[in-house]
């Protein structure tokens, strides 16, 4: 059996990765990640760093494995094009790759025919490209995590409340769940949840993030309350977070799988507006008043050209001669439902129940529900 290559970029192995410490001092599980077969130390050490952006542990081989499985288990397998000859009657398996950087070799794309590799990659011009195929192959490129944003139509309307209990209700009915504050002026969706003390990363530590970020390692980074992964602020003031960083955190989320909520702000910043674009649907929460119908008018002309997708969400209780129905229409928006008015949730919440947990209150009841359909085959909100 050969041993396992170390080299200055990074490390390959066999078996189940440790926990490894990044900046901040936290653990974050490596997975497994694609087997490597060269002889290049130069191409290899550029494969391992690539690997290591993906957030992925590889196997390295000189030669196709000994043992079927050694070759066909791994997600992805690349081929340095100095190793593409030995690998020659291997079992032909998705997910082969020849990676190069001798651009004037035009026997390569018959090598990559022979040894049925699905394209050629050239580096450096193709590391970002390649970093997406290893962490697609790693993660499971599968369907997006369906995304819930979730804004109020006036000041106090209820959306952090509705997004708090949609987050709990997809938490309860088994999905891996991701809540997401995307207002800084909110006051924090972990206080709300009751995981203000609980330890993970915040906002602010992702104000840097450009490019690609792990699922994975997203997920295992952020607090868990309640079954429910939080992203939130911090306690302290802090800049605002670029749209560049909005979006990787939000498309590493989507990759994962799940289910995704966000908390938006009522403006149009671009970090707001890179949050919409993310989204599969809207919900305007509107409490059924005059003044709360008009307000919602300026959100939604606000919304318009950001969220594709925006529905109606309308609280009680009602001013005269008011109804859900009604507000849904003078808004011009598909009525997704009544949230009913819940007295309890003051008192839940000074007794250290966030809003949403108790499945048989109101909303608690909505939130199933309306998991119930979005979450269906073929269902939508």
């Amino acid at each position: 059996m050969e041993a396992t290559r170390t080299s200055r970029a990074g490390s390959a192995r066999r078996g189940p990765a440790p926990g490894g410490a990044d900046g901040t001092g936290e653990r974050e599980q490596r997975r497994a990640g694609p087997l490597i077969v060269t002889e290049d130390l130069g191409l290899l050490d550029d494969l391992l760093r690539l690997c290591a952006a993906a957030g992925v542990e590889p196997e390295v081989h000189h030669r196709v494995p000994e043992g079927r499985a050694g070759w066909t288990d791994p997600p992805l397998v690349l081929v340095g094009d100095d190793a593409a000859a030995r690998c020659r009657g291997a079992a032909r398996r998705p997910g082969t790759v020849l990676v190069g950087r001798d651009r004037d070799d035009p026997g390569v794309w018959r090598l990559a025919v022979e040894i049925g590799a699905e394209c050629v990659l050239r580096l450096p011009d193709a590391e970002g490209v390649l970093v997406d195929r290893i962490a697609d192959a790693a993660e499971g490129a599968g369907r997006p995590a369906p995304t819930v944003g979730v804004v109020g139509g006036r000041g106090g309307a209820g959306a952090s409340t509705l997004a708090c209990g949609l987050a709990l209700a997809a938490a309860r009915a088994g999905r891996p769940t991701l809540l997401v504050d995307g207002d800084p002026l909110g006051g924090g969706l972990d206080v709300l949840l009751g995981g203000e003390r609980e330890e993970g990363r915040r906002w602010p530590d992702f104000a840097a993030s450009k490019g690609r970020l792990a699922g994975g390692a997203l997920e295992e980074s952020l607090p868990s309350v309640r079954g429910v992964r939080v992203l939130s602020w911090g306690r302290e003031p802090a800049a605002p977070v670029p749209p560049e960083a909005v979006r990787s955190v939000l498309a590493a989320a989507r990759r994962r799988g799940g289910v995704v909520v966000v908390d938006l702000p009522r403006g149009a910043d671009p970090a707001a507006v890179e949050a919409q674009a993310q989204l599969d649907v809207g919900l305007l929460v509107v409490p059924g008043e005059l003044r709360a119908v008009a307000a919602a008018h300026r959100v939604v002309a606000t919304l318009a050209t950001g969220v594709r997708d925006l529905r109606a969400v309308v609280r009680g209780p009602y001013a005269a001669g008011l109804d859900e129905r009604w507000v849904a229409d003078a808004l011009r928006l598909p009525l997704v439902g009544e949230l009913p008015y819940d007295p309890g949730i003051v008192a839940d919440q000074d007794a250290g129940v966030p809003p949403g947990a108790e499945p048989r209150g109101p909303l608690g009841r909505f939130c199933d529900a309306f998991w119930a359909r979005a979450l269906a085959p073929g269902g939508a909100a």
